[in-house]
């Protein structure tokens, strides 16, 4: 489960779209929100589980609508086992993550006239992927749900153009061959799923190299920086405090909101050397000032000695400064270019 937003307005006032995905049949639901709040997504849940059942566990990211206490007292009525990614890492919900991509694309192209009705277009867009066999599982969604293929628009299409009459079955009869099509259709889709599976874990497998923390390491934290989520760095060093899973561990960071958080190990690295940091220190030089020789010996030591009293002003090294200004003026109705270059 993951929220996508926020997104342009619609006439009806959306957002946010609630994505959620089943991840045995892929069957994929998203629901447009007016605001992305806990209660919102309480209650569209609870109209989804009145008409596909109680999921016994959901997987969602650290967001603040996913770690409420509101969420956690839902989960916990309803038995349902909370899980959670790590920071930082949307590999581990990558299905949903994948979708929330092909999602954006689709709306994007059916709601290029007006921007304002994309919340309108989002039960066709959803139709259609529905219906689209799964690479994964060989099926479709639609059919590993209900356990057959529903009626779509191709059907009502070609049923159209043959004026074929519409086939009515005893309810009885209709149950009882819906049960063994999903009795044929389960193994399937498990072989496909494992072979599926297998394949991935190979592709991964030719690059990965196993790592593995101790209680009380000191590792190195890759996240976002302040100024721009785009770019990363390394910050540390921080003490692993658990390890939760197999590839998750729990580091603190003393000084944060949260200072027990969970990363994935593709976010750790070892830090090399647990000593003391040191601070970098330079050696003060004198600086060399380049005299007139006329100057008089007594003007000379009198202008070095003033160098030496503020070197942070006579400095070689560049700097900047806030007191001055200049401004290049241009001629009035011209454009100044300049073709782009590297800032060192």
């Amino acid at each position: 489960m993951d929220l996508v937003g926020p997104l342009p307005k619609s006439a009806w006032g959306h957002e946010h779209i609630l994505v959620i995905m089943d991840y045995a049949t892929r069957y994929p639901e998203a629901i447009p929100l007016r605001k992305a709040t806990t209660k919102a997504i309480a209650q569209e849940l609870f109209l989804l589980f009145s008409r596909v059942g109680i999921p016994s566990q959901i997987l969602t990211d650290q967001g603040t609508p996913f770690m409420s206490r509101m969420m956690a007292e839902v989960c916990r009525l309803l038995k349902v086992q909370q899980l959670r990614t790590t920071v930082y890492h949307p590999q581990t919900d990558g299905l949903v993550e994948r979708f929330n991509q092909t999602l954006k694309q689709m709306l994007r192209r059916v709601a290029a006239e007006d921007r304002r009705d994309w919340d309108q277009m989002l039960p066709y867009v959803l139709f259609g992927i529905r219906e689209i066999p799964q690479a994964s599982t060989g099926f479709t969604p639609l059919e590993l749900l209900f356990g057959r293929q529903p009626r779509g628009l191709l059907d009502v299409a070609r049923e159209a153009w043959e004026q074929q009459p519409a086939v009515h079955r005893i309810t009885i009869e209709h149950v009882r061959e819906m049960r063994e099509r999903i009795e044929r259709v389960m193994p399937i889709v498990r072989e496909h799923l494992v072979k599926a599976q297998q394949a991935q874990q190979r592709h991964y497998n030719r690059v990965a190299q196993p790592r593995e923390f101790q209680r009380g390491d000191h590792v190195l934290v890759l996240v976002p920086t302040a100024a721009c989520k785009f770019l990363a760095t390394w910050q540390g060093p921080y003490a692993v405090t658990e390890k939760v899973g197999p590839v998750t561990y729990r580091v603190r960071q003393p000084g944060r909101r949260r200072e027990d958080q969970l990363y994935h190990i593709n976010l750790l690295k070892r830090r090399v050397g647990t000593g003391p940091q040191l601070s970098a220190y330079a050696s003060s030089t004198p600086v060399v000032v380049d005299m007139d020789p006329q100057l008089s010996a007594a003007q000379k030591s009198e202008l070095q000695h003033l160098v030496s009293q503020f070197p942070d002003v006579f400095s070689p090294q560049p700097g900047r400064t806030h007191v001055l200004e200049h401004d290049v003026r241009t001629p009035p109705g011209t454009i100044v270019r300049q073709r782009p270059y590297r800032v060192p």
